[in-house]
């Protein structure tokens, strides 16, 4: 089973760009579909990306297309967040998560999630 750890938050001003990392420990990476959520205070925990097992599938929250790109290297366990043009309603905690299935963007989907890592976005 895998374990998750995130990096790359922090506070950074509207317009700006973060790239989020997720490293994952374990073995058989490539056996599982990844995801980003993000959760703000107070609501729900919402997915943003997903990825394929090979990475050649993908998917977008609906209000973040085109401003962000997930990727995967599953040589070295890594999923990345490209965030861009980012903005003051993108402030969260944002969670790397693995699921079974090779695609989802259900979060009851996904099992395995790291700590998350915060981004603050100022306006």
């Amino acid at each position: 089973q895998v374990q998750l750890v995130e990096s790359g938050g922090g506070l950074v001003q509207a317009g700006d760009s973060l790239r989020l990392s997720c490293e994952a420990s374990g073995q058989m990476f490539s056996r599982y579909g990844m995801g980003w959520f993000r959760q703000a205070p107070g609501t729900e925990r919402e997915f943003v990306a997903a990825i394929s097992r090979s990475g050649d599938r993908n998917y977008y929250l609906e209000s973040m297309k085109g401003r962000v790109t997930i990727s995967r290297d599953n040589a070295k366990n890594t999923v990345t967040l490209q965030m861009n043009s980012l903005k003051p309603e993108d402030t969260a905690v944002y969670y790397c998560a693995s699921t079974y299935f090779d695609f989802s963007s259900t979060t009851s989907q996904y099992l395995i999630w790291g700590p998350g890592t915060q981004v603050t976005v100022s306006s």
